[in-house]
């Protein structure tokens, strides 16, 4: 059931929210609407709605429309429709269908968005396949007050990107899974490539992007220092939390690198001076590294990120695929999302949108991410680093309010002051809506 008071904070959160860890392959925010059923199916068959997010991702939404043809022939009871709207306006669309009560019945829903669509009534949980469940990364099941709400077919991994030349002219020991650098090394290693003179500036960390990559790429490096976002046994305080000693300590050393000027503070956002040469390291994910491989070959080391005392993190989760909470027919709905969640599907958005596929199988058969794979490295990134943003409906609050923090900081901010502010923001936030009960 749609919790009516809830519709309009969530619509209007679910807004504010940048998405990321999903690349577009066409960047065209005016795409219309448009529904397709792929045909096969008899004339009696019950009509299964569907929306995506995809639309104008013409390699992401070819997948989608090859596996709804491909059920709707495979049996005679359900029919899926889709609909298509550009990922810029999708939020928006959802929280207005949730509104008047005309919400398809398949959604899919970026992972930290999940748990505040649970919260307003948008979906129900869903049960598929125990061995489905089973086999799909961490980071590819979206799970709110202990259930199943979401599944997705991928999910995507942060690295440091650097040329194995650039180490070698420093002296700069190769990191690995299993003994990552630890700080000291890495504040050597960015001082020492500042000594050189080389480059303009010793690292790439991304903050030329904006939105939801602010928490994504930066909230994971403050769990290693041993900080978090809020309090998760309660999800009812972020203040002694985001603000710990632990966190004022990872904003501190964060925003050194920008004020020892190993990093830029200006950051472009089209991020290619990595590959030009101008800077040394970059902080990105596993969507942009093939331009990188092609641009360096085998200098190109594809490195965990560091261990700052608690073990290196980097973020989880991307878009899944759920069950609205108004949809009549759950099982045809459930069947689909299932039926999708099949390893060749699966190859098939990892081989067109380059990201990591779900399932221990489906990575098996796709080159790049097979054991032994050029990028087989971000799949152990995922499966030993991944960490979740806060399941709490209150993520899309926290995203936005650690966001500007984060940026306070980067431009100069004291610390332990942007992180106090933001704790308490946070917590007025959380005592305002009853806490998201």
């Amino acid at each position: 059931m749609i919790k009516t008071s809830r519709v309009l904070l969530a619509a209007s959160a679910a807004g504010i929210l940048v998405l990321s860890g999903c690349a577009s392959a066409t960047d065209d925010s005016s795409t219309s609407s448009g529904s397709t059923s792929g045909g096969g199916s008899s004339a009696s068959a019950t009509k299964v709605s569907m929306w995506s997010h995809a639309a104008g991702n013409d390699l992401e939404i070819a997948t989608v429309k090859e596996a709804i043809a491909d059920f709707n022939a495979s049996q005679a009871d359900y029919e899926v429709v889709l609909e298509e709207f550009p990922q810029e306006s999708y939020n928006d669309s959802i929280a207005a269908a949730a509104a008047s009560n005309t919400l398809p019945c398949i959604v899919d829903v970026d992972g930290p968005i999940m748990p505040n669509w649970a919260w307003a009534g948008y979906m129900q949980p869903i049960s598929i396949d125990s061995a489905l469940e089973d086999s799909l990364l961490p980071g590819a099941k979206g799970y709110y007050n202990g259930e199943l709400y979401a599944a997705g077919a991928w999910d995507a991994a942060l690295g440091m990107l650097v040329r194995q030349s650039t180490l070698d002219a420093v002296g700069a020991r190769v990191p690995t899974v299993d003994n990552p650098w630890t700080k000291d090394e890495f504040d050597a290693l960015l001082a020492a490539i500042d000594a050189t003179g080389d480059y303009d500036y010793a690292i790439d960390w991304g903050n030329g992007w904006t939105g939801e990559w602010f928490p994504y790429a930066y909230s994971p490096l403050m769990q290693s220092f041993g900080g978090d976002l809020i309090d998760r046994t309660t999800f009812e305080s972020s203040d002694g939390v985001i603000n710990s000693p632990e966190a004022v300590a990872f904003g501190e050393w964060f925003g050194s690198t920008f004020a020892n000027g190993y990093a830029n503070p200006a950051q472009t956002g089209d991020r290619t001076e990595f590959v030009a040469g101008t800077i040394a390291l970059q902080y990105n994910g596993n969507w942009a590294v093939k331009d990188a491989a092609e641009a360096l070959g085998d200098d190109l080391l594809i490195l965990p990120p560091p261990d700052f005392g608690q073990g290196p993190k980097i973020g989880a989760a991307s878009w899944q695929f759920g069950v609205s909470s108004s949809c009549d027919e759950v099982e045809g709905a459930t069947e689909f999302i299932e039926f999708i969640l099949q390893d060749n599907y699966i190859v098939a958005f990892a081989n067109r949108i380059g990201l990591i596929p779900a399932t221990a199988g489906a990575a098996a058969e796709v080159p790049s991410y097979a054991p032994g794979g050029e990028f087989a490295d971000f799949v152990t990134f995922s499966n030993d680093f991944g960490v979740l943003r806060p399941p709490t409906p209150a993520y899309l609050a926290i995203s936005t309010i650690y966001e500007k923090a984060v940026a306070d900081i980067i431009n100069g901010a004291n610390a332990k002051q942007a992180l106090d502010a933001a704790a308490d923001e946070i917590d007025a936030n959380l005592a305002d809506n009853d806490f998201y009960r």
